[in-house]
């Protein structure tokens, strides 16, 4: 069945209210001296930021779509990250944190008189209050990799609504799920009211039977690596990693520290407990490519991850089918039984935990917990056209990898198996890890 598209305007509305209480949340505790922070090439400022976020939304909702007026005379001069340096904008003479928070809120009042007495908006709304809405939840994430950058402390909202699920099916390792290979239509249908243009058009691929881990590579996997030096051993290293990683003098995940005989990773602003069942997290693509050569593995091509947490088989048992899967365990949205999202648990869990995460071959967690570097280039799909917000992917193609399946801090109204992020190979800020393919 086709998907049928629900333009009630209270949703919308709802969920951008949503997405601001965790903005607001997520800078509430800082002082105005944090929300500038040092001049990092990975960071923004965050009064710039949330700014940029507000300014977004005018643009695309208020301006562009309904043909307002700019709210801010300078505000295109200070907010667009498409025409704005990075390295200038701890320069930029911001508006206060006070009057900046003003503006935010006066933008998305705005938006809410727009909409709120609409019981229906039509399918151009729909993408522009979902383009808004999906940019500031990946703005929100943005600023829990600053938080854990800079050292901040821990946000304060977390639910803790997931722990309870998190000893489910626990005391046995997972192993291999073999796949079957096959055609497989790859990226996303044009059939909902919001696609990112990256994800389109969808086309069929051939893909080699293959076999991945079930999980993601934990904590004690990892250090298993580290501890056999594998981070001193040319050999387990591309060409273009080893340079990295004497450039940085890498020699463990970068919030890794030893005490006596044990490893401990600093969570935000304290140091806590290496757990060993935990998915490895805050290493970048040379490293992971290094743990798996290390490892007599590899990473999973993009296609072979989204077969994998997308695919179903055929009754035959040896074929994957031509119906595709929106999230692993079906279409139905995720829940906390089925995926760590939504900053819900304060940090990453068991990789193991949620089994009915399980796609239909019994790869778990493919959605939520940990970011999973594939080992394909960020480039387009056949057909490839760039949306309306044209910076969005195209001027990223080429120099980045792709990353699947979301984090624990990723919203869960933004994720699914076609999702794509990218990063450059050498980013350890973000909350990624992987997972691995026999050779």
């Amino acid at each position: 069945m086709a998907f049928q598209p629900q333009l009630r305007s209270t949703a919308h509305l709802d969920s951008l209210h949503g997405a601001r209480a965790y903005t607001l949340a997520l800078i509430s505790d800082l002082t105005d001296e944090q929300l500038m922070g040092p001049r990092l090439e990975i960071v923004n400022p965050l009064l710039w930021e949330i700014g940029h976020v507000a300014w977004f939304q005018e643009y695309w909702v208020l301006r562009h779509l309904n043909g307002h007026g700019p709210i801010l005379p300078n505000g295109d001069a200070l907010y667009d990250s498409a025409n704005v340096a990075h390295d200038t904008r701890w320069d930029l003479p911001l508006p206060t944190r006070e009057q900046t928070l003003a503006y935010m809120h006066e933008v998305l009042d705005r938006i809410t008189d727009r909409y709120q007495h609409e019981k229906e908006i039509d399918a151009q709304a729909e993408y522009f209050l979902s383009l808004a809405l999906f940019h500031e939840d990946m703005h929100d994430e943005a600023f829990g990799y600053t938080r854990q950058t800079l050292s901040y402390p821990k946000p304060y909202f977390d639910l803790n609504d997931i722990q309870e699920h998190q000893n489910a099916s626990l005391g046995k390792e997972l192993g291999d799920a073999r796949i079957p290979g096959g055609r497989f239509l790859m990226g996303s249908l044009p059939d909902r009211p919001f696609v990112f243009d990256n994800e389109m058009d969808a086309h069929e691929v051939e893909v080699e039977p293959f076999s991945i881990s079930r999980t993601a590579v934990t904590n004690a996997e990892f250090a298993a690596f580290v501890d056999d030096r594998g981070y001193e051993r040319k050999e387990f290293w591309s060409e273009e990693g080893w340079r990295w990683r004497q450039s940085v003098n890498a020699k463990h995940p970068v919030y890794w520290r030893r005490e006596g005989n044990d490893w401990i990773l600093r969570k935000f602003d304290r140091f806590v407990t290496l757990e060993s069942v935990l998915p490895v997290l805050h290493v970048n693509w040379f490293e992971a490519d290094a743990y798996c050569r290390w490892g007599r593995r590899r990473l999973p091509t993009e296609a072979e991850w989204e077969m994998a947490a997308s695919g179903e088989l055929n009754s035959d048992g040896n074929s994957v089918s031509e119906r595709k899967r929106r999230f692993p365990w079906g279409n139905a949205v995720p829940t906390p039984n089925h995926a760590n999202l939504d900053w819900r648990s304060g940090g990453s869990i068991d990789v193991r935990a949620l089994p009915e995460s399980d796609s239909a071959f019994g790869c778990r967690q493919m959605i939520g917990n940990v970011w999973e570097w594939t080992v394909t280039d960020f480039n387009p799909y056949p057909g490839f056209k760039a949306g309306p917000y044209k910076e969005y992917s195209a001027p990223w193609f080429g120099d980045h990898k792709v990353l699947r399946g979301g984090c624990w801090a990723t919203r869960s109204q933004i994720i699914h198996n076609g999702y794509r992020n990218f990063y450059k190979p050498d980013r350890r800020d973000v909350w990624a890890g992987f997972r691995t393919c026999a050779l």
